[in-house]
Formats: structure tokens, sequence, C-alpha cells
């Protein structure tokens, strides 16, 4: 199956989706936002490095920035904050310069590596618009980290393909429903930007109503 243009999602919705399915929906599919300290960090972070007009060579090495990626078969497009093209004789052809070249792409975040795999699925799924686009395998990224200034490398295994797919499936699939998930409080739910949105304790404490009645009486 192959999706068309105008149903494609966002390549960092699965972010979103693997941290909370309610939160990416209110974000992707209700169009809700809000800014914290952390959602401003990283985008200050990411202006620095995107520059779409800039691209440098270093000896055997493109670097450009800012490169627009898509996937028929996955559904979704974004942008890879960073593809490093390196020459090699089992590389790809790269319009406009001779020779071969690698694809190594590389996402930056803010802070330090976490627990949870966000940032590995966002970078597969790059890897993976990348390979449909120029033909090619890309069996290797890294996450840049602004904390620890240092990279990480994501092996890209047929594993981690896989969970990709079925995760971008799900997304479709709630996508074309128009679904929301309901609440499921956790402790995570306390650093998310969109908490005064969500009010992911009132599912847990009281129904709707009696949160409305309780705030028209505080207003009184």
């Amino acid at each position: 199956m192959e999706y068309k243009e105008e149903e494609y999602l966002m390549i960092s919705g699965i972010q979103h989706f693997k941290f909370c399915r309610r939160q990416w929906a209110l974000i992707h599919i209700e169009q809700q936002w809000a800014e914290n300290v952390h959602t401003v960090t990283g985008e200050l972070m990411h202006k620095k490095v995107h520059d779409p007009y800039l691209a440098e060579s270093r000896k055997d090495v493109l670097i450009t920035r800012s490169l627009p990626v898509s996937s028929r078969e996955l559904g979704i497009s974004g942008e890879c904050d960073v593809v490093e093209f390196h020459k090699s004789e089992d590389g790809v052809h790269i319009q406009g310069h001779r020779g071969l070249y690698r694809i190594y792409p590389v996402e930056y975040k803010k802070g330090k590596p976490k627990i949870s795999e966000e940032d590995i699925l966002q970078m597969a799924a790059q890897a993976m618009c990348l390979e449909e686009m120029f033909s090619t395998e890309v069996p290797e990224g890294a996450i840049f980290y602004g904390e620890t200034r240092r990279r990480e490398t994501v092996e890209i295994t047929e594993e981690l393909r896989n969970r990709v797919r079925d995760m971008f499936r799900e997304m479709h699939q709630y996508y074309e429903r128009q679904y929301t998930p309901k609440v499921k409080w956790s402790k995570s739910c306390n650093g998310c930007s969109l908490k005064d949105i969500c009010l992911p304790k009132l599912g847990k404490t009281m129904a709707v109503r009696e949160y409305v009645k309780m705030a028209l009486e505080e207003d009184e």
C-alpha cells in the first residue's frame, strides 16, 4: 500500500505518539499546542542547525541541512536536521557530484539521551525515507544531544523498522478516524506542555461536568 501526498503525516509526530498517543492526537488531529521551557529550548536549537541554503563540503563528506524527505510506503514527510554524504565505493550517485556516497542522517536534540526510544524511532523513520528516496540502504544514523555534546549512534535494524511501520500504521488509523484517545495519567504528564489542555488528572478524579460546575462556582 502507498499513501497519497495529502495523507502524509509528520515524521516528528512519532515522538509524540510514542510518548503519549493522546498528546499526539491533541497536536496533530485537534491542532492544539502549548509551549513550555522544553519545547522552546528545542526550537532554538533546531533554528541554529537548520539553514536550507547551507551546504558544506569537508574532504570526502558533503553536509546538507533541512533536507526534505518523505515516504509513500509510510505516508510521512518532514525534514532531516543534517544528512551527511560520505564518499564510498558502495554508495549511490548524488546529483551534481562525482563519485558514490553513503548516506548518514544526524538528528539534533536538546538534553541528553532518553531511556525511552522516541528519538530512536524518529531517526529510524528518517533513515527509511532516505532509503526509499535514494534506493539504497541506510544502516546507521546518529543523534546529537545538546547537553552531552555527543553523537549517539543508532543502528537501523529490521526490528526497529518494523516498529516504525507498525506505529505509523496505527497513527494513520487514528487520523482517518479523527480519534483522540482518552487520558491515562502518569508521572510523565507533569512535564508535558499540553497538561493544561489535556487535564490528565481530571479524567482520574472527576467527570468533566463536575469540573465545569466547580470552575463556574469559583468565578461567581
